[in-house]
């Protein structure tokens, strides 16, 4: 029985063998991306805490690679929408067009309507154009013409994203950032991986050979657990006086926010499913915290990304578990 398995025995009145196994999604995007460990575990952690994931560095280091690799995996609708400046919101969530034989209008489906969504350079878009996705992320369904129409289950938006001093670039707004679970980057490998991936995709894509190891209703079996996982109340109020911590600080204008809060509670279940347990402790919580609210923390204009990771790494030290 895979860790898996023995972590989903609490959940009651499931079929067993529909369920998916969380390591053969890990084990196949690892033949594919050298080196990247870390990074494939967030990405599997926030497709299993039903979030939302943003990968921010510089071109070049594979942010697009990781996302079509999560992607394929998977026996899933997949879908990727190139960010431009002028695309615009019914290029994503789709529009209603007249049909004159018929007398009708007929809504069309944007490529928003898939189980994996990558957003590829997420801010070259205009705002307005970047927001189109928040009640996608938020809600799993987007309303037109004063219409709801549900997004397809599991749903995950896979965002990459250049530094913000790139040329070209547009600032998230606060409120999308807030919709990704998951932040990070990936750096550039060690120069043995480097020369591993220059081996490997010399005369070939790796992508080219990578079968997908679950399907959307494992996927979603997999989440289900993830979502039953038990949780202590000691560490519901970790994760909260750690959040109240975040309001006290001086360099933060708004600290954690309630959803913040839940969206740290998932992803600390995930991650102790990825760590064999079927219960949840602080160090998952420690993990995920710099991950899932280094990108939530407003600051001043003088306050630098790297002081506020200072200072999330001083509230962990300070605030105890109960």
């Amino acid at each position: 029985m895979s860790e898996m398995r023995r972590t989903i025995n609490s959940v009651k009145n499931r079929d067993m063998a529909s369920m998916g196994d969380p390591f053969a999604i890990v084990r196949a995007m690892e033949r594919v991306l050298t080196g990247q460990r870390e990074a494939i575990e967030l990405a599997v952690i926030t497709l299993l805490g039903e979030g939302h994931l943003l990968i921010e560095d510089i071109p070049g280091v594979g942010k697009t690679t990781l996302a079509r690799v999560l992607a394929a995996a998977m026996d899933v609708d997949d879908s990727r929408i190139q960010f431009t400046p002028d695309l615009l919101p019914s290029d994503i969530v789709g529009a209603s067009i007249f049909r004159p034989q018929a007398g009708i209008f007929e809504f069309v489906e944007g490529p928003v309507f898939s189980n994996i969504v990558i957003a590829d350079e997420i801010n070259r878009a205009s705002p307005k154009t970047q927001s189109a996705l928040l009640e996608a992320m938020q809600e799993a369904h987007v309303s037109v013409d004063g219409k709801t129409y549900r997004l397809p289950r599991p749903f995950m938006v896979v965002a990459t994203q250049n530094p913000a001093e790139m040329e070209g670039t547009y600032p998230l707004p606060e409120a999308q950032r807030d919709r990704f679970m998951v932040r990070m980057k990936l750096g550039y490998p060690s120069a043995a991986d480097e020369v591993r991936m220059l081996d490997s995709q010399e005369f070939a894509d790796p992508l080219d050979s990578i079968e997908p190891v679950v399907t959307a209703a494992q996927v979603a079996g997999m989440i289900a657990a993830v979502r039953a996982l038990h949780s202590s109340d000691a560490v519901k109020a970790y994760i909260v006086d750690l959040a109240r911590a975040t309001r006290q600080l001086s360099q933060v204008k708004l600290g954690a926010s309630p959803r913040a809060g839940i969206q740290l509670l998932r992803a600390a279940k995930a991650a102790a499913v990825l760590a064999g347990r079927d219960y949840v402790l602080p160090d998952d919580v420690q993990k995920m915290l710099p991950h899932v609210w280094g990108h939530r923390l407003v600051s001043g204009r003088t306050v630098s990304q790297e002081s506020l990771s200072a200072a999330l790494e001083q509230i962990l030290h300070e605030v105890k578990v109960r």
